[in-house]
């Protein structure tokens, strides 16, 4: 389980897919029956119960009518540990000393949900991160091999989808329809036991995390434990309005602090990558900071709150506009912005080349502003073994540097290996290494390993960095 602390409370936020490159859960030990329920049926609370009266809805309804929609996903994979991390490189050089090797199994489980009768599925980008094999169990006890089609780390949404018709879908609702207090129910697959419902209430609506400040969170208190990521989050009249997807715990067990990815940007990221293959994510190009009490009479502010920008990127949509280090976005589009992690959850939703409205505090007073935002860097896993692309001839899935893995490169750039498979696992090549240049020709993308592939013979020269070393790495392509 992955786990990341917040340096300020010193409390643990865990993804909660169980044993991701550990242990797997516990086997399953129930499931829910068969049946449908009209959801016209389904309870809700009343606007005219009065105020405290216990108004529940039928949680045994919805778990009936949309139970049989919710999967359990199970991934495995292998990794290669060797005391010399090059030792393989250099096996059969004349006095190079042969050290051990051993291949150590990786599990883990998670949840997820189908989104269409075709068997497309909705689980969280951790949950399948790094596996070779993903397998997907329905309620009837079929299993499936599924396909990855993409997975967006940003927002941590995957998109799964398996060799299946007439499959049971769950009803997607409105996120924003929600409203702090009211019930709603988690079904998942917590330390491995399939379909297990439990409820609670909605804590607070549009939560940034330290860690995750594009996603603006549904906070609830619904017991959500490992092995509930990726599972649907359901209203009280049976729709999913998120993805749970972390916990905010001291011991990376359930503390009554749950996390959920609203439905309607996991599914935008759906959506772009079925069409496209990948996620755009749109950028502002600023970066900002909290405003406290000091600061807010600093700059004259009536109240503490808004994204204090700090900096402006060159020639960034910001700049462009004439966004200044010394502003104070207040509001965008309308919305408030409160917090600074407000900001960053906002223009996630947004799209690239779409104009936003900027509330800006500068000099005392306020203005607004126009910008229109450009394009980050997609983080979607493109697969380089994917039908269309190499023909499955190198077997590396490949994702962009972040800027602080780029700065690793010393600035050389190149393509982070999420997956290496068939002629590129057999050649050494392992997940986390660095990618820079395939013949000679440096990389930046994977549209452009692709075009190289297509112009390469029977065999093709890898420049891998593995921490300080960089080697040339031959790779028959078979």
């Amino acid at each position: 389980m992955h786990t990341r602390k917040f340096s300020a409370s010193h409390l643990v936020v865990a993804l909660v897919a169980a044993g991701v490159f550990g242990a797997a859960g516990a086997g399953a030990l129930t499931r829910i029956a068969d049946g449908q329920a009209d959801p016209a049926t389904l309870t809700t609370p009343s606007s005219s119960a009065p105020v405290g009266a216990a108004t529940l809805p039928d949680f045994s309804q919805i778990t009936q009518s949309y139970g049989p929609a919710v999967v359990n996903i199970s991934v495995t994979g292998a990794r290669k540990v060797a005391d010399d991390p090059f030792e393989h490189f250099f096996r059969g050089f004349p006095g190079y000393p042969r050290g051990g090797e051993r291949s150590v199994p990786v599990r883990g489980q998670g949840s997820g949900f189908i989104v269409s009768p075709d068997g497309l599925i909705l689980t969280n980008a951790h949950v399948v991160n790094g596996a070779k094999e993903v397998t997907v169990k329905l309620t009837d006890r079929r299993e499936f091999q599924a396909k990855v089609l993409g997975a967006d780390p940003r927002t941590d949404v995957a998109v799964l989808k398996i060799d299946a018709k007439g499959l049971p879908t769950v009803k997607l609702g409105d996120p924003n329809a929600l409203r702090v207090g009211e019930w709603v129910l988690a079904i998942g697959s917590p330390y491995g036991l399939e379909n297990t419902v439990t409820a609670g209430v909605v804590s607070a609506k549009g939560r940034s995390l330290p860690s995750d400040s594009a996603v603006p969170f549904i906070q609830t208190d619904v017991a959500v434990n490992p092995g509930n990521s990726g599972g649907p989050l359901f209203n009280s009249r049976g729709e999913v309005v998120g993805i749970n997807s972390q916990i905010y715990s001291q011991t990376g067990g359930y503390q009554g602090l749950s996390f959920a990815i609203p439905i309607d940007l996991a599914t935008r990221v759906k959506d772009q990558i079925i069409a496209h293959g990948e996620v755009r994510h749109a950028r502002l190009g600023v970066t900002i900071q909290e405003v406290n009490q000091a600061l807010a009479d600093s700059f004259r502010l009536d109240a503490p709150a808004g994204a204090l920008v700090a900096h402006v990127e060159p020639g960034s949509p910001a700049d462009k506009a004439g966004l200044k280090a010394g502003d104070v976005i207040r509001g965008i589009d309308g919305k408030p912005v409160v917090a600074s992690g407000d900001l960053p959850a906002a223009i996630s939703l947004a799209s690239p080349g779409q104009e936003v409205k900027l509330e800006v505090w500068r000099d005392g007073k306020p203005r607004d502003i126009v910008a229109k935002l450009g394009g980050a860097e997609p983080e979607t896993v493109a697969r380089t073994d994917a039908p269309g692309a190499s023909q499955g001839k190198l077997g590396l899935a490949l994702r962009p540097l972040s800027p602080r893995e780029r700065a690793a490169t010393e600035g050389q750039g190149g393509l982070i290996v999420e997956q290496a498979v068939g002629p590129a696992e057999k050649a050494g090549i392992e997940p986390g290494d660095v990618l820079l240049a395939l013949n000679g020709v440096p990389v930046q993308d994977v549209d452009q390993v692709r075009s190289l592939l297509a112009q390469s013979g029977n065999t093709v020269a890898l420049l891998i960095q593995r921490g300080d070393a960089k080697l040339f790495v031959p790779v028959p392509l078979g």
